[in-house]
């Protein structure tokens, strides 16, 4: 029997959606409802699955065959859980590949962020912010599994729209604290173009090269628009 069909016999003891016990109004007496109890056993059912490690084991797989490749049985086999686990958090590989490319918003957004803290109250920080945190390259791992979500973000508009709502914020800000100066939102192209020059592998600068592009960069920065000499790498 429904929980509809039931209701002109049995009543609620207590309002809302999740009560419990009801009466029989024939017998009176007191009993758990069966329908009550198993929609309050689904509502309080908690995933068991940290999402991170199911992300961390799709951007495993997603590096050693590529994200055309992926499957939510691979990444389950990756973070040694039951499939039915990626599903109930992901549902398809769409979702979860999106997952993937939010968390990576998220945590470059959040890198970045406290590498401009430093320069809080200063001229241009946010950018200045984003060139400290490229004071380091890429490391490998991240770069394979950057080069094929790419592939993947190409192919698809509504992977990209997180990261292009991120960047029209980033550049909405950087313009805000540049005012009328030019310079900033040059530097932030220059950067960004080393940047995915990098991540894409189609070129990779050496520790000195890089310094003094990134030192170049940083002039650019100050609104100034004048880069000073430096010797050659």
């Amino acid at each position: 029997m429904n929980e509809q069909g039931d209701r002109s016999r049995h009543k609620l003891i207590a309002d809302g959606k999740c009560a419990l016990l009801a009466v029989d109004d024939h017998t009176q007496s007191i009993y758990i409802h069966p329908v009550r109890y198993k929609l309050a056993g689904s509502m309080g059912r908690k995933k068991s699955i940290d999402q991170n490690r199911i992300l961390d084991a799709a951007e495993a797989v997603v590096a050693r065959v590529g994200a055309t490749r992926l499957t939510l049985e691979g990444v389950a086999q990756e973070a040694g859980i039951s499939k039915g686990s990626v599903v109930y958090d992901y549902g398809t590989k769409q979702a979860l590949i999106e997952a993937m490319v939010e968390r990576a918003v998220l945590r470059d957004n959040a890198f970045n962020e406290a590498a401009a803290a430093p320069f809080t109250g200063s001229v241009n920080a946010t950018l200045k912010g984003r060139i400290s945190a490229a004071s380091q390259p890429f490391p490998d791992a991240f770069r394979a599994v950057a080069l094929n979500i790419c592939a993947a973000l190409a192919q698809d508009h509504s992977l990209r729209s997180a990261i292009q709502k991120n960047q029209t914020a980033v550049i909405d800000r950087i313009r805000a604290e540049a005012g009328t100066a030019r310079g900033p939102m040059l530097a932030y192209l220059a950067l960004e173009g080393l940047k995915l020059l990098e991540t894409l592998d189609y070129h990779q600068w050496s520790d000195s090269e890089r310094a003094a592009l990134l030192e170049d960069i940083l002039q650019l920065a100050s609104g100034s628009g004048v880069i000073s000499p430096h010797p050659c790498p």
